[in-house]
């Protein structure tokens, strides 16, 4: 492999840029388990108030706030109803049940996302033999879905379903500002329908770790208590609350040249016989490819891209996952194109590579 590589397994690779650097140097901290960091209390008010929530908890991971909210929305033998490509019930190794003793109903989706027939019917009777349904979770964007973003009326949909069943609404918004930006709306107008919303500054916000809880006073304080019992009470963590503000004053609105380079990446490797792939379909910074089984499997191209230095993985027996991001740029996304196209001229299914997904990567 060369000594250089361009990274587009994900956006969790990113690393802080110099300014970034200087935030968190410069970070005024202070012991946060009793209130009194101010980076993070900044940080805190500063995203409840983007929202329009009443408050909000730093996290660890964007799995730990998830987990947070479902423990705090739920209680055990209760279920949540989720996209069966959803986030929260296959790639955060079984939380919900093991943290919380909550089961995830899943739901058929269509491109990750779920509307009022996916729902409708699938609230839970009022029966003792029975789990009682509480909670709906949304991804948005979508991860295996294609990196959707949710139209805000589909979302005002899902709310007033819910609320009309006595159900909450959570959001995973690993990825919210790549949805925002694509489809147009804020934050404010996203949440006045939401009860809930996790937001993850380590993928497109380019931040070295951290996520944030948002919601009602009396949620993020029960919240605040279960992020204490899953070990993520926190001291001075101003050093990453700081890189997490300087990304929300920073990095939002530039994620759109994101968007832009996967859909060039996405217009440049549909003309590679072998490859399929719709450029259309790609609305934010994924980009899902199949590569013909006749060329080789999906983790065998890895590898070859691999040696040529791209690092793209595998994320099923024929399909692989590009993702643009803060360090990747234009250059970067023709290039890995053409080593796309080169890889396939030269046929690689004499490589071994493996075919399962690396969705931990987020």
């Amino acid at each position: 492999m060369p000594d250089s590589v361009l990274d587009f397994r994900s956006d969790t690779v990113t690393r802080p840029t110099p300014a970034m650097r200087e935030a968190i140097a410069m970070a005024v901290v202070g012991d946060d388990m009793t209130g009194e960091d101010p980076t993070v209390n900044r940080l805190e008010a500063m995203a409840a108030g983007m929202f329009g929530m009443e408050a909000a908890v730093f996290a660890c991971s964007g799995t730990q706030s998830n987990q947070m909210a479902v423990r705090a929305h739920c209680r055990p033998g209760d279920e949540l109803l989720i996209a069966e490509t959803g986030h929260i019930a296959n790639f955060e190794a079984g939380a919900p049940a093991i943290l919380s003793g909550v089961t995830c109903r899943t739901l058929s989706d269509h491109h990750g996302m779920i509307d009022i027939p996916d729902l409708d019917g699938k609230v839970r009777a009022d029966n003792q033999h029975l789990c009682r349904s509480r909670l709906v979770c949304l991804e948005n964007t979508t991860n295996v879905g294609g990196g959707r973003a949710y139209p805000l009326e589909q979302v005002a949909r899902i709310a007033r379903w819910a609320h009309q069943h006595d159900l909450k609404l959570h959001v995973d918004g690993a990825r919210f500002f790549n949805a925002s930006v694509a489809a147009g709306y804020s934050p404010l107008e996203f949440g006045r329908h939401i009860d809930s919303i996790s937001i993850c500054f380590s993928k497109s916000l380019g931040c070295p770790m951290g996520s944030i809880l948002l919601g009602p006073r009396e949620f993020v304080a029960e919240a605040r208590r279960s992020r204490k019992v899953f070990g993520g009470a926190l001291r001075q963590a101003g050093i990453v609350a700081a890189a997490a503000v300087y990304a929300l004053e920073h990095h939002v609105e530039r994620l759109v040249e994101d968007h832009d380079n996967a859909r060039l990446l996405a217009e440049r490797i549909a003309r590679v016989d072998g490859i399929e792939i719709n450029p259309a379909d790609v609305e934010t910074n994924l980009v899902f490819f199949d590569v013909a089984g006749e060329l080789g499997n999906a983790g065998q191209l890895s590898a070859a891209l691999k040696e040529r230095g791209v690092l793209i993985n595998a994320c099923g027996p024929q399909r692989l996952r590009a993702c643009t991001h803060l360090d990747v740029d234009r250059d970067d996304v023709e290039q890995a194109a053409a080593a796309i196209c080169d890889a396939v001229t030269a046929g690689f299914a004499d490589r071994s590579g493996s075919t399962t997904g690396p969705y931990s990567r987020g």
